[in-house]
């Protein structure tokens, strides 16, 4: 599509349906008819573009069963139009109560990750059992909404019921996949179900079924890999797990409700962009990104999530051709398609509280966190009264809810509280099941170099564990748990769990040998090796997007830490920790084995069970896994198995083993460590040259309030800001304080972003400003970054600027620049920087702003440029 094929599509589809509008007031009927007669045409012009001859027909074992469309039809026939728009809504549990679901019978309901029963992040299992169950009486008491109609709970269980505390942790979806074993995959899904059951949940959230094709990708370890050969059979195996065999014990008393998502193309965004643009092909859509469907529908998958990214341009929640052209109609797939979270909102003309485009296109259940559902309700059945939303798209999507609610049983199971393994909270972490996760872990590891064959070790040597991540096991977990992004936790929130140095521990201790535990390596004996275990901190979804793979770009401790080891002539072993393959080639470097560990969850001691021998020097288990992602062999590199080009560090399948490392790449100690001009790293990063860029948004603040900036003015108590001109129409803003209060300017995103080359290139942080009167009072930039493991906000630095714009002449513009060492020594972490730029000032002043970027020191014209270098 040509760019200005593609500006009128989304100049038409901003028109939206009627009611898209911010303000969220109802437009006439009339207008809304014409609305939806132009939605129309531009969805057959892309429908003409299309190609439904790609996509297969599914073949379900899930069969048709005619009873059950009786039963739903009976059921839909007895309901009114609120009530099936309630089926259609689902709130989180920090929005609602149950008087909520008595009131309006909601068809659905989630807690999103690190939302707990009561706020509680130690809530234990019979707390989630309380909660459950009070929601589903309400659901079922007709007092007020007139339904009896059971309400269904859906939890991110995504390895492991990872919300719960003590529920066992297995390996990352990325590790699963190095492991490659389709029947341990299921057998995990099973025990998933078991823990999700003992809390009263029917619905899981898995699997992710993304072919990862960019590694920068801040949701690479949720795809089990890079090519589709092993997501299609995973899914196949994570839905028959979850969900029982169709025709055999399917959706019984011990199943769950799957989901098989983000349909589609989420793994495959330009550049890596979580909830960006697909521009694959249709038919590249279908090979790479649609096998996972393939495999989950096949085996009986009931629920599919839409995917935040878009194709082409084009937001999924919103697509009409893949959610119902495509999924339902030529693949055809009966059961529901459920939202992201708000996803509809980001629809070209939606709000959160307003989106008939998401409902027409084929969206069944409105993932709505936040008070927005109850707005979203309300403008939904109006515009199904105006027309804007035909009836027959309301009764479809309810009698898809309900058809998988009869399937699974909710109509006559009993309730959460008394249902199969409600309560037995044995079953959570239990012993079994932990076991079953030690497997995984054994089977997850990749042995990438093992230098004069060091591995495996005797455990009774005298050996040292160092590395922040050796006894942590929330860092060895990774995100999605206890909290969302998996940060804030301590060991004692994982009770059960154990930590790569515990493993380590208790073998060498029970064998005789030594071993000392020191995060930064110091011993007062010297020991035989030492085990170094390092890597990623936590992330989820776009919090994790990286702008290369460098691990530890400018701030390179670990690799510090290796080097400093190795210069005493102590043999090293690396036990990496990451959610994705990232360019170590130093670190490679720096050790004498190398081991890629992923995130393998709560059950760190399995480690142990590969790297060391038994007391008599025989293996106890040798390493099995085998990449399923290509490691790059450049900081830039993104290659993917079969590439017409392909040319990784290490290749897909790679993975020594005890028994037979010969006829493998032998890394040498002398891999490339230098960056080169090619690798992306050079680049100035804009903030605002005229207008915002992406990905950063723009805020007026003073004291505890803020406001989004969107248009050319703003104002709130005791400060105003507006647009003026320095060389072009409205190409700066001006800030005008009255100081009485703390006010200013704060450039954020969403997510926290890796600025970490620009250390690299030794940057500076650029403002090009004018005084527009005296300045009495401080003025201060400041930076923000994602703070690990402390209170939220703790993670900011403050330069003092006010000399410097005091010495410009009123009425002048100037460059000021402040080196990016400034906030580093203060505390800013590059590589999760939240908000780039802000300028306080409790004083009055009148200030210009026209442009602020990142630019290398040594391009920077000092003469012209104020440049603060900080002591």
């Amino acid at each position: 599509m040509n760019k200005f094929s593609y500006l009128f599509i989304s100049t038409i589809s901003a028109l939206g349906l009627a009611a898209c509008n911010s303000d969220t007031k109802l437009q006439s009927s009339a207008d809304s008819a014409e609305i939806v007669k132009q939605q129309l045409a531009v969805e057959a012009s892309k429908l003409a573009k299309k190609d439904l001859s790609i996509w297969p027909t599914i073949d379900s074992a899930v069969k048709t069963d005619e009873a059950v469309e009786r039963k739903v039809q009976r059921i839909l026939s007895t309901m009114t139009l609120a009530q099936k728009v309630a089926q259609m809504i689902q709130p989180e549990i920090r929005d609602i109560t149950p008087e909520d679901m008595r009131k309006y019978g909601f068809g659905s309901y989630l807690n999103g990750g690190g939302a707990f029963p009561n706020n509680n992040k130690h809530a234990t299992p019979k707390d989630w059992i309380a909660l459950a169950e009070s929601m589903y009486q309400a659901s079922i008491d007709d007092s007020l909404d007139g339904s009896t109609i059971p309400t269904m709970w859906g939890t991110d269980a995504v390895h492991g019921h990872n919300n719960v505390i003590g529920a066992t942790l297995f390996p990352h979806n990325i590790g699963l996949g190095a492991a490659n074993n389709p029947a341990l995959v299921e057998k995990i899904a099973q025990i998933t179900a078991t823990e999700v059951m003992v809390t009263g949940i029917d619905w899981v959230f898995a699997p992710t079924v993304a072919t990862v094709r960019d590694d920068r990708w801040g949701r690479t370890y949720e795809g089990y890999s890079e090519d589709p050969e092993i997501v299609r059979s995973y899914a196949a195996s994570v839905v028959k797990g979850l969900q029982g065999h169709a025709g055999n014990d399917f959706l019984g008393d011990d199943r769950v409700i799957s989901t098989v998502k983000h349909f589609i193309g989420d793994g495959g965004t330009v550049d890596g962009d979580d909830q960006g643009d697909n521009l694959a092909s249709e038919q590249d859509l279908y090979d790479l990104h649609a096998q996972g469907y393939v495999g989950g529908l096949t085996a009986g998958a009931q629920s599919v999530m839409a995917s935040f990214n878009s194709w082409h341009g084009d937001k999924i929640h919103g697509n009409r051709y893949l959610l119902t052209d495509v999924l339902k109609n030529k693949m055809g797939f009966d059961g529901f398609v459920v939202g992201d979270w708000n996803g509809h909102g980001q629809i070209v003309g939606c709000t959160n509280e307003n989106c008939p485009q998401a409902a027409n296109a084929g969206l069944d259940i409105f993932m709505v966190p936040t008070d927005a559902w109850k707005p979203l309700m309300e403008n939904t059945i109006a515009q199904v009264k105006q027309g804007v939303i035909p009836q027959a798209r309301i009764d479809d999507a309810v009698s898809r809810i309900l058809r998988v609610k009869l399937r699974a049983g909710l109509f006559d199971k009993p309730s959460p509280a008394n249902r199969l393994f409600s309560g037995k909270t044995e079953l959570v972490g239990s012993e079994d099941h932990r076991e079953v996760a030690q497997q995984a872990v054994r089977e997850s590891l990749v042995l990438l170099k093992n230098k004069a064959n060091l591995l495996p070790l005797s455990p009774k040597l005298n050996i040292l564990v160092a590395g922040d991540a050796a006894h942590n096991i929330g860092k060895q977990s990774g995100g999605w748990s206890i909290t969302w992004q998996g940060t804030n936790n301590s060991n004692a929130d994982f009770p059960g769990g154990t930590s790569i140095y515990d493993g380590l521990s208790a073998q060498v201790k029970a064998a005789g040998g030594k071993i000392t535990l020191s995060e930064h390596g110091q011993f007062s004996q010297k020991p035989d090796v030492a085990i170094v275990v390092f890597g990623e901190e936590p992330y989820a979804e776009g919090h994790g997007d990286k702008d290369n793979l460098a691990y530890q770009r400018g701030m390179k401790t670990d690799l510090a830490l290796l080097k400093k080891l190795k210069a005493q002539g102590i043999p090293v072993v690396s036990i990496f920790i990451s959610g994705r393959p990232m360019w170590v080639n130093a670190e490679l470097n720096a050790s004498d084995a190398f081991v890629a560990a992923w995130l393998p969850g709560s059950e760190g001691k399995a480690v142990a069970d590969v790297l060391l021998t038994d007391k008599n020097k025989k293996i106890q288990h040798d390493f099995k896994g085998k990449l399923s992602f290509s490691w790059p062999k450049t900081a830039s590199q993104i290659v993917n198995r079969f590439d017409e080009v392909y040319d990784p560090l290490l290749p897909y399948g790679f993975g020594l083993t005890y028994k037979n490392n010969k006829e493998q790449i032998l890394l040498s100690d002398t891999l490339s460590e230098e960056v080169s001009s090619d690798e992306g790293l050079t680049k100035n990063t804009k903030i605002f040259s005229g207008q915002v860029a992406k990905p950063w948004r723009m805020f007026l603040s003073s004291e505890q309030q803020s406001i989004e900036l969107r248009s050319n003015s703003g104002k709130l108590p005791g400060i105003a800001y507006r647009t003026v001109d320095k060389v072009v129409q409205e190409d700066a803003f001006r800030l005008d304080t009255t100081g009485t209060a703390k006010t200013g300017v704060v450039f954020s995103s969403s997510f926290s972003e890796d600025l970490g080359f620009e250390l690299e290139q030794n940057s500076a942080l650029v403002i090009t400003v004018k005084r527009d009167s005296s300045i009495t009072e401080p003025v201060v930039v400041e930076m923000h970054c994602e703070s690990i493991g402390d209170a939220l906000g703790s993670c900011r630095a403050a330069v003092d600027i006010t000399q410097q714009i005091q010495a410009i002449e009123q009425g002048q513009w100037q460059d000021i620049a402040i080196n990016l060492q400034c906030f580093v020594k203060k505390g800013i972490a590059m590589d999760k920087v939240v908000s780039p730029f802000a300028l306080y000032t409790q004083g009055a002043v009148k200030l210009s702003v026209s442009d602020i970027h990142f630019q290398p020191q040594a391009e920077i014209n000092t003469p012209k440029t104020l440049l603060i270098q900080c002591p």
